[in-house]
């Protein structure tokens, strides 16, 4: 179990190797993620998840605010909303929350709001198999091989590990035309009927993702010799020099290991393809 300063660094460092990884190998994007202002990104609070947490270890701004906030909001299609789990939305803000994906909007959502957000806004494309995980870590893989944002990040080296806090919800996909698996797990598959981490789907102008447990990981596995080395080794692995290691150790670098680095930049990846596509969609409309 690694502890919460443990990951806060992972994170501190993965955000870091994420930007000069796109500085170098698609500077166009990153132009783009910089775009984001605080009104762009809303947060709700969750009891179980925390991913304003690491939006703010990683510097990027976001609006938190309250689920029962959402039932007088001002949403903006041009806005995502990130769903903390569980997703303790009123009536009022399910029904605003359909609204304003059907308007462009993009919903992000974890682990519990897949049957306490997804199977009542947006019915008939994905819902809770019922087999509800251990506290364990599985190995994932990348479907989507030809998304341009994960493949400028992630390489053939990466063997990213996902945690699933206990009680995590598997997703049943209902709808295999219209929804989309970005990553999966042979792992979760074989032990829970369900292989889909993150998925995504269309609903009116706008557009969803979801993915099983929390966002924020508090723990990783090393199960590996390669995963036992340190955070320098899966930097070397990304294609940084030696001269470039030094702002590293400030943000913790000498703390964690390529294991814990490896899981946040999957982590923070994820989070960063939502926000680029975001921002892809707006530019289309303009």
């Amino acid at each position: 179990m690694k502890n919460t300063d443990t990951m806060h660094a992972a994170y501190r460092v993965a955000d870091e190797l994420l930007k000069d990884r796109l500085k170098d190998r698609a500077p166009e994007m990153l132009s783009d993620l910089e775009d984001l202002q605080a009104a762009d990104v809303i947060v709700t609070r969750g009891t179980y998840d925390h991913i304003e947490q690491v939006l703010e270890v990683t510097g990027t701004p976001c609006t938190t605010v309250d689920p029962r906030a959402i039932d007088g909001a001002d949403l903006r299609p041009d806005q995502i909303i990130f769903v903390n789990c569980p997703g303790d939305y009123s009536p009022k803000g399910l029904r605003k929350l359909t609204s304003f994906v059907n308007d462009g909007g993009f919903l992000f959502t974890t682990d519990w709001a897949l049957k306490h957000v997804l199977e009542k806004a947006f019915p008939g494309y994905v819902k809770y198999n019922q087999r509800p995980t251990a506290d364990e870590v599985v190995r994932v893989e990348l479907l989507d091989k030809e998304d341009p944002f994960l493949m400028s990040i992630l390489g053939p080296e990466d063997d990213p590990q996902w945690w699933l806090e206990g009680a995590s919800f598997p997703i049943t996909v209902l709808k295999p035309e219209k929804v989309k698996v970005l990553i999966t797990s042979k792992e979760l598959g074989q032990r829970y009927g369900e292989p889909a981490v993150f998925v995504s789907f269309d609903h009116g102008e706008g557009k969803i993702y979801h993915m099983i447990s929390h966002f924020y990981l508090q723990r990783t596995e090393t199960r590996t010799k390669r995963q036992r080395k340190t955070s320098y080794d899966y930097m070397k692995e990304k294609g940084l020099k030696q001269e470039q290691f030094a702002k590293y150790a400030d943000l913790g670098a000498d703390r964690v290991g390529l294991g814990e680095v490896e899981s946040a930049f999957t982590s923070r990846g994820v989070m960063s393809k939502v926000m680029y596509d975001k921002q892809q969609q707006i530019k289309k409309k303009k």
